[in-house]
């Protein structure tokens, strides 16, 4: 399959992207981690909106799961900017880091607003893909303790197409080699990552999947932040023709199973944990006999990689998956709403100020 489309460009980009950011991010990594280090921080909060906030839910249930004190919290920006009474603290120790595509986005603005005028206090780290964005160049507000730092991917992945592809792989590989730096390094970690993440794509695309009218991904741990990305990838460049949900294995049979019909396809993204595994091969097995087993599909584990490494290679499939059914349903994958209902980067939304003291 060849297109015109920049999204699938951008798909097939990743793994050369990664090769080729690997060395500079590797010492950007280094004096990102040690500025960390000496900051003494309680949380680490990982905010974006939508797909950036699904990276940091797989980034901090991994990372909750190492050693040390601080607690790493997934805070979605669109929660931080609608609801910040549920998140802002005195004497706790904060790094907020924001992800963005754009960098621009309305709660993107909105979370560095409430930030500035509530915890100037707060250190802040903020990946994006765009360089002259509010993400990348706005500065603490005078007289701030916090710090900030910017960490800034090469242009390529700041994605033309409606979708996040490379953008949100490499954001999340990026902060993953911050925070968990591999043993062996992050060049040959990345390079490792890459050379699997090309037969991932030399696959999928070598397949012609029938189009479903409803798709499930279902993912445990660091891979359910993923399975939430694979749903939402299907869901937007279909444009809500295929129906999707994400869940967990064990959480799909209380009561989220009722989506299946003659028509599902469900992808349960297989765990290199031998304990998660387990439970994914008796649901795997369970839903064979309840329905028909040519509606499963196991994707993963990948040889040599842990669940937080092998993220993006259980979400490639899914975005190849998308691009391909928004071809069969005859839409342009780069822009599937035609610039109606869904724009590629969200604004326009009303920021209102906080009154700390009213909440």
């Amino acid at each position: 399959m060849m297109t015109n489309f920049a999204t699938e460009r951008e798909i097939r980009q990743q793994p050369q992207i990664w090769r080729d950011f690997a060395p500079a991010l590797a010492q950007q990594a280094d004096a990102l981690r040690g500025w960390i280090a000496a900051r003494n921080h309680d949380e680490v909060w990982f905010c974006g909106a939508g797909t950036s906030a699904f990276i940091g839910e797989s980034l901090a249930v991994t990372l909750n799961a190492g050693p040390g004190s601080v607690r790493f919290r997934a805070v979605p920006s669109t929660d931080l900017v609608g609801t910040p009474q549920n998140y802002l603290r005195d004497g706790v120790r904060v790094l907020v880091v924001s992800f963005g595509r754009s960098g621009n986005s309305s709660e993107s603005v909105g979370s560095l607003d409430l930030l500035d005028a509530h915890a100037p206090g707060h250190d802040r780290l903020h990946i994006t893909c765009n360089a002259g964005s509010v993400l990348a160049t706005r500065a603490m507000p005078d007289g701030a303790a916090g710090q900030f730092r910017a960490l800034i991917l090469p242009p390529e992945t700041e994605d033309a197409g409606f979708a996040m592809t490379s953008s949100y792989t490499t954001m999340y590989l990026s902060a993953l080699s911050v925070f968990a730096p591999p043993a062996d390094g992050v060049v040959a970690q990345w390079r490792r990552v890459a050379d699997a993440a090309e037969a991932v794509i030399a696959q999928g695309f070598a397949q012609v999947p029938g189009l479903p009218e409803r798709a499930v991904f279902l993912g445990a741990g660091a891979l359910a932040g993923a399975a939430r990305e694979c749903a939402l990838k299907v869901l937007e460049l279909t444009a809500g023709q295929v129906l999707t949900m994400f869940d967990t294995p064990l959480g799909f049979r209380h009561g989220p199973k009722a989506v299946v019909n003659g028509n599902t396809q469900i992808f349960v993204l297989g765990s290199a944990d031998a304990q998660t595994a387990r439970y994914e091969a008796d649901l795997i097995d369970e839903l064979g006999r309840q329905y028909d087993a040519g509606l499963v599909t196991r994707l993963g584990p990948f040889d040599g990689l842990d669940d937080a490494w092998s993220v993006p290679l259980h979400v490639i499939p899914a975005q190849i998956l998308a691009l391909q059914w928004a071809q069969a349903l005859g839409l342009n994958a780069d822009d599937p709403f035609a610039g109606r209902n869904l724009t590629r980067v969200v604004s326009g939304v009303t920021l209102y100020p906080f009154d700390r003291g009213a909440a």
